[in-house]
């Protein structure tokens, strides 16, 4: 197996488990202490983790990991018409795929808009809209962490099967 090939798939386990555990803090913790306070200070906390969650750290490890795993991915297909990858075990790929649609693009289509649609609410009148928010976007947050979390496992499963 090339070296590259190694660098990847490692990278790809780290970032999902670092994004599953992210995730997973959302999940168990976080935005049930959200629910907890007052919906305008909830919201306006969630509107201002919004914002700074949109840094070089975060969406480095988010956006790369899912590079990663579209790399994984077209190298898994790709290496099974060069045969030069055929023994890629079958748990890259299934890794790759739970991350970046499990966690990706559920981001993309599921979360992103709820948190666009939040940050132009007015705090203070805007109860009906935080508590749809809090189901939906925790509903999604659970399905991301799971698949980050599953990838994880996934490329871990591979690793142990080289």
């Amino acid at each position: 197996m090339n070296a590259w090939i190694l660098i990847v798939i490692i990278a790809s386990l780290l970032g999902s488990a670092l994004v599953g555990g992210i995730f997973f803090a959302f999940s168990s913790f976080v935005m049930k202490a959200l629910k907890r306070i007052p919906s305008p200070e909830g919201i306006r906390t969630m509107q201002s983790i919004n914002v700074v969650v949109i840094n070089p750290a975060f969406l480095g490890l988010f956006m790369g990991t899912a590079l990663l795993s579209l790399t994984l991915i077209a190298t898994v297909i790709l290496g099974y018409s060069t045969h030069s990858f055929e023994a890629l075990p079958h748990w890259f790929m299934i890794g790759a795929i739970h991350y970046f649609v499990g966690t990706f693009l559920v981001t993309l289509a599921g979360n992103v808009p709820l948190n666009n649609r939040l940050a132009h609410a007015n705090a203070d009148n805007a109860q009906s809209l935080w508590n749809t928010y809090l189901k939906n976007w925790t509903l999604y947050n659970h399905v991301r962490a799971t698949s980050a979390t599953i990838a994880a496992l996934c490329f871990t499963m591979g690793l142990l099967q080289l």
